[in-house]
């Protein structure tokens, strides 16, 4: 019973840092990917008009 509290707020942690490790991995697709994504849609756009 004495530990329930700090194992509690320990699996917040873990939670914490799997989102931490997530948004991460998405910022650096999208940095990478962004650019590639941009000119699919320029093309897209220049072949509409």
């Amino acid at each position: 019973m004495l530990f329930a509290p700090k194992e509690k707020g320990q699996g917040l942690v873990e939670y914490a840092l799997i989102l931490v490790l997530v948004a991460v991995v998405v910022i650096a697709v999208l940095t990478l990917l962004g650019p590639i994504v941009s000119n699919v849609f320029s093309k897209i756009n220049s072949a509409l008009d």
